[in-house]
């Protein structure tokens, strides 16, 4: 097989932008990697992403907080979690996708509303 071929075929040159796109794919993780731009570590308190937010919806955001969006993030290595001190930092990764973040925040009045 060329080498044309398998850059073509493979996804291992692309998976780590893919890793970036799939990481602020949600808003939850997004608020959180933008947060960590600026303040280093966050503790795992938890943060209304709609204003008028019930207990229900918080329920589900906060599992979905625990059970997917950091397990995610820390799988990337976009951040370390304690759990045991419910804080998030910045993981061994989180430089690769700085420019990405940094490129967000740098456009957010372009945005549409609730992307950030």
């Amino acid at each position: 097989m060329g080498d044309t071929q398998k850059q073509g075929m493979g996804d291992t040159q692309n998976r780590p932008f893919n890793e970036m796109l799939d990481a602020i794919g949600h808003i939850q993780r997004r608020k959180l990697l933008l947060a960590l731009l600026t303040h280093n570590p966050q503790d795992d308190e938890p943060v209304a992403i709609v204003e008028n937010e019930s207990a229900d919806e918080e329920f589900t955001r906060l599992v979905g907080m625990q059970h997917v969006h950091l397990p995610k993030l820390e799988d990337y290595g976009f951040i370390s979690w304690n759990r045991d001190a419910n804080e998030v930092s910045k993981g061994p990764n989180f430089e690769e996708i700085r420019p990405l973040l940094e490129l967000l925040r740098g456009h957010e009045d372009d945005l549409p509303d609730g992307w950030l």
